[in-house]
């Protein structure tokens, strides 16, 4: 299982993370998908959960990276990793 990285920013996580095949498998799994979607399709489902306009929002805005971590954390919990979301 890959691990989500560590990144000096929540923009910097939230590009990481969007290129990760678990984390599009999530996107697939979420959107009921016939396919992976690619880096793209997930960023742009990233930046819609966390309502923002560009991952760098992230960086600036505490509400939105509250919900980038939430969003983090159940699809921590969606492959096995934790067993409940943090809030």
């Amino acid at each position: 299982m890959s691990k989500i990285p560590h990144a000096k920013t929540p923009a910097a996580k939230a590009g990481m993370i969007c290129a990760m095949r678990p984390f599009r498998n999530y996107v697939r799994h979420r959107l009921n998908l016939p396919a992976q979607p690619n880096t793209e399709a997930a960023a742009e489902f990233l930046r819609r959960e966390c309502q923002v306009e560009s991952r760098s929002d992230l960086n600036n805005d505490a509400a939105a990276a509250a919900r980038f971590e939430a969003l983090c954390a159940t699809f921590d919990q969606w492959r096995g990793r934790i067993a409940t979301p943090t809030q």
